[in-house]
């Protein structure tokens, strides 16, 4: 009998896997025991085994291709087998979910259609075919969700042009004009003065005089447009660079007067290298159109009295600096989407308060060095910190907890997660029974976790459990921080590097070496003095290093 492959769950917080690599293809013979495939989780990537002997007969996911956890990704049977009544009988069992779905919907749902298909929705060809333009909210700024209009220069039943301002229109940035580049009759206006319109709701309906409109109001917001054939209606230059209704911007004349340009207008100049204050304005007020841009002469611009002005009062030229915006876009990887979730969860969900303390080193400094001479590996400072904080913890069980919902969990054991950088995100390897180790026997676990996690080899065990964290960045150059709690553990410690300056010993100023700690805490089971407490404890360990090997 054909046997399903599922995507297993191969960590605590897997959702979902990357088909990474298949190491099998349709029609290999496999054997319990077998590499079928290489799934990346969000953890690593971890090896997919065979539980059955048999033959590849079906393959279901592509290399690359993420699935939910529990989807069917292969079947193994007997070869020549019929593996499709397996498929079909996975299928069948997902149906009445499906079904129960559909008979959920709510009747007046189903016959919104029907409704709809009752009248037909006018489109932008049928609104040609009327002369009628819809003149819509222009998009002004890159930030731009609604505009508010500022003023009306036109009312219903005026006659326009299509180089006519309709309105002042305020946005989050400034107050622009809008022009409809219509011709006709002003019929309908959408938002009264003071109002606000969202970006592309109709604001205005321009048309001949007396057109019915009650058919393109009825629709809302919006005719329905149809989906633009290129080969059919060629697109002008011009049209495609501007919307239906524009903004028109502002130059400086040659006498510091207001000059005002249409976007288009001012576009084509620059292109053209043209002075838009030598240019004479056709439109309303003397605003410069595009026809004024191309019809302009640079012979009959009036030449420049160069000689009679001073050469320092002249401004400089700047060359026009051409720049290209690009960017690169890469999926989310398993690990990063995962980090993203909990990390989001654990700060709104946990309430987290700070506590930030300065720890003299001087002696710690002097320790670890002595301590290399006779250790079989190099201590890190990293080391000691791990050390005290599990001899910390034993002392005060309530850091060492977690919570649960309707109970806390206060842990007796001391795991510490030790949060370690890696190409695709952070993981973060636990020592277990910290509190009991040497200091070589955390540096020596912490060194190969550190090797492991950037060959993508750690295994599940390797990173669940831990009742608390510590983050280093102290090697980084970073002074000091705030981490986000790595639930369901109720702190995490964020290191930052030592720094040389000056303290105050004895009444007198000396160098010293200072080390900043910050201890994020769930208030939910850590209250401000029992962190503090912590950190007092935390604190003599390390300013007196003796205390960590008794």
């Amino acid at each position: 009998m054909a046997e399903i492959v599922r995507m297993p769950k191969m960590s605590d917080t897997m959702t979902e896997g990357v088909m990474a690599k298949w190491h099998k293809k349709v029609g290999d013979k496999v054997k319990s025991g077998d590499v079928l495939a290489e799934v990346e989780t969000d953890k690593a990537t971890m090896d997919l085994e065979s539980y059955w002997d048999g033959t590849i007969l079906f393959i279901g996911v592509e290399e690359g291709k993420a699935v939910p956890v529990d989807a069917v990704i292969a079947v193994i049977g007997k070869e020549g087998e019929d593996y499709k009544a397996a498929l079909e009988a996975e299928g069948a069992a997902a149906a009445p979910a499906k079904e129960e779905t559909a008979a959920a919907k709510p009747e007046a749902e189903k016959e919104a259609p029907k409704a709809e298909s009752g009248a037909a929705a006018l489109t932008e060809a049928d609104l040609e075919k009327m002369g009628v333009t819809v003149i819509r909210m222009p998009l002004l700024s890159d930030t731009m969700t609604e505009g508010v209009i500022a003023d009306w220069h036109k009312k219903v039943g005026d006659k326009v042009k299509s180089d006519d301002i309709l309105a002042d229109v305020e946005t989050d940035k400034a107050t622009m004009e809008v022009m409809g580049y219509a011709e006709g009759t002003l019929l309908h206006i959408g938002v009264e003065k003071g109002a606000a319109a969202k970006v592309n709701g109709v604001i205005a309906i321009v048309g001949p005089e007396g057109t019915d409109i009650s058919a393109i109001l009825s629709q809302g917001d919006a005719p329905a447009k149809p989906a633009a054939d290129k080969s059919d209606t060629p697109v002008k230059e011009d049209a495609a660079a501007e919307p239906a209704a524009q903004a028109t911007t502002e130059a400086v004349s040659a006498d510091g007067g207001r000059l005002k340009a249409s976007p288009l207008a001012k576009r084509i100049a620059k292109e053209k290298g043209i002075d838009l204050s030598q240019v004479s304005g056709s439109a309303d007020g003397g605003r410069i159109i595009k026809k004024d841009i191309e019809n302009f002469k640079p012979a009959a611009a009036p030449a420049k009295a160069e000689a009679s002005a001073p050469a320092e009062k002249q401004a400089p030229v700047l060359a026009a600096y051409l720049g290209e915006e690009k960017f690169t876009e890469k999926p989310v990887s398993q690990m990063r989407k995962v980090i993203a979730k909990r990390l989001s969860e654990s700060l709104f969900t946990a309430p987290h308060f700070y506590l930030t303390m300065s720890i003299d080193m001087d002696a710690a400094m002097a320790a670890r060095t002595k301590m290399n001479e006779f250790s079989p590996v190099k201590l890190s400072f990293n080391d000691m910190v791990i050390k005290a904080v599990a001899v910390a913890l034993k002392q005060h069980p309530n850091v060492n907890s977690s919570w649960r919902g309707d109970v806390i969990r206060y842990n007796e054991h001391v795991n510490i997660g030790v949060a370690i950088a890696v190409e695709d995100g952070l993981l973060v390897p636990v020592v277990r029974f910290a509190d009991g180790k040497s200091l070589s026997r955390i540096s020596a676990e912490v060194k190969d976790f550190a090797q492991r996690a950037k060959a993508k080899k750690l295994q599940p065990a390797d990173w669940e459990g831990s009742t608390f964290t510590v983050s280093n960045l102290g090697m980084f150059g970073i002074d000091e921080f705030t981490a986000i709690i790595n639930t369901p553990d109720s702190c995490i410690l964020a290191i930052g590097g030592i720094s040389q300056v000056p303290v105050v010993k004895n009444g007198a100023v000396v160098p010293g070496n200072v080390m900043k700690v910050t201890l994020s805490c769930d208030h939910r089971t850590v209250d401000g003095a029992t962190g503090a407490a912590f950190l007092q404890t935390f604190k003599a360990l390390l300013e007196e290093p003796v205390r960590l090997l008794v």
